[in-house]
């Protein structure tokens, strides 16, 4: 069967955690094949897999070549007479129930996190979360957000552990253009799935809101976000003593506090009204040695140390590294698909 790339993969190891009985269970349960005579879920499910393994780039003419070939069909156990044409797969794929193949792939990460030890599974607690824009070859969106240059974009948000994603999110419509709208809700979805959770949640500068945070702590939500240096705050204790470590590598570490921030405009609190939190948030701020650059994070964990939490915002750039092989690899930017329902089920 197909290796995928130089990764030393091959469909047949992918198929070994996927048993048709799964296959046929999740057919009933989404009801995938409804109002389908041919291009039944499993089918789709096998001739999206194949063609990405066997294919650089994915089009819908493809996925007919493909589908009609004599190799494919007896590779699968299709019949000769079964022939699709690119409009049927491009109905099916605007229709047919995304669900199906999430399910698909939320059970075959729940298969590969049983493989994770005791450290492993405290190491994965660490949930770097992040969005790509995908504008190349959008145009022709009938939906998606604007930029200045009146092409239409598409927004793919991300929960990853540090091997794998874990939950993503395609979003269209303008007002998720903002971070602060798009990773509350990929957070909030991912924590619904895992309710006992130990999770800390990393983001970068794309999310500011103080009202966001302040939710965050009322929900228990962990998180550390690297905040746009000179936000106002207001400090309330510091943590600095002579004991503590000032200084690791390259980094100084010149603040470490119990703060509260400010918002741009006066969140409702049990006070009434004002621009400043009433919840206590940790400032940390390090600045590196060579180049003078300072970086500001802030958390609602106070347990782990300043250096802990830097060192956790450095592991964010794990995401940065995937989203990369998504658009090399996997080539994100070319759409198969122009209907978002399409998208979400690639």
């Amino acid at each position: 069967m197909s290796v995928f790339k130089d990764h030393k993969i091959s469909l047949k190891n992918i198929l070994n955690f996927i048993p048709e009985a799964l296959l046929s269970h999740l057919s009933t349960t989404t009801k995938v094949d409804y109002y389908s005579k041919v291009l039944h879920g499993k089918k789709m499910f096998y001739l999206l897999l194949f063609c990405i393994f066997d294919n650089e780039k994915l089009s819908q003419r493809t996925l007919e070549d493909t589908f009609n070939s004599s190799g494919f069909k007896a590779l699968f156990g299709l019949g000769e007479e079964e022939k699709i044409r690119r409009s049927s797969i491009s109905e099916r794929l605007s229709k047919i129930d995304f669900n199906y193949f999430k399910e698909i792939y939320e059970q075959m990460y729940g298969q590969f996190s049983e493989l994770y030890d005791k450290t492993e599974i405290e190491k994965y607690n660490l949930i770097r979360v992040d969005s790509t824009i995908v504008s190349q070859a959008c145009s022709r969106l009938k939906e998606g957000m604007s930029n200045n240059s009146g092409k239409k974009l598409l927004k793919f948000s991300f929960s990853f552990d540090g091997i794998l994603p874990c939950g993503v999110e395609v979003f269209n419509e303008q007002r998720y253009s903002s971070e602060d709208m798009a990773l509350p809700e990929v957070i909030l979805k991912h924590i619904k799935k895992e309710e006992h959770h130990c999770n800390i949640y990393v983001m970068d500068r794309g999310l500011q809101s103080a009202k966001t945070m302040m939710n965050f702590d009322e929900n228990s939500i962990k998180f550390i976000v690297r905040l746009k240096e000179n936000r106002k705050f207001e400090e309330k204790e510091s943590f600095l003593t002579a004991e503590s470590v000032i200084k690791w590598d390259e980094w100084i570490l010149i603040r470490d506090s119990r703060v509260q921030i400010f918002a741009r405009s006066p969140i409702e609190g049990k006070n009434g009204k004002s621009c400043k939190v009433e919840t206590e948030f940790r400032l940390v701020v390090i600045k590196n040695e060579k180049t003078g650059k300072e970086f500001w994070f802030l958390s609602n964990e106070f347990e782990l140390s300043a250096k802990e939490i830097s060192d956790y915002y450095r592991k964010r750039w794990d995401i940065e590294v995937f989203f990369r092989f998504l658009k090399q690899e996997l080539n994100l930017t070319h759409l198969v698909s122009l209907n978002k329902n399409g998208i979400q089920v690639m």
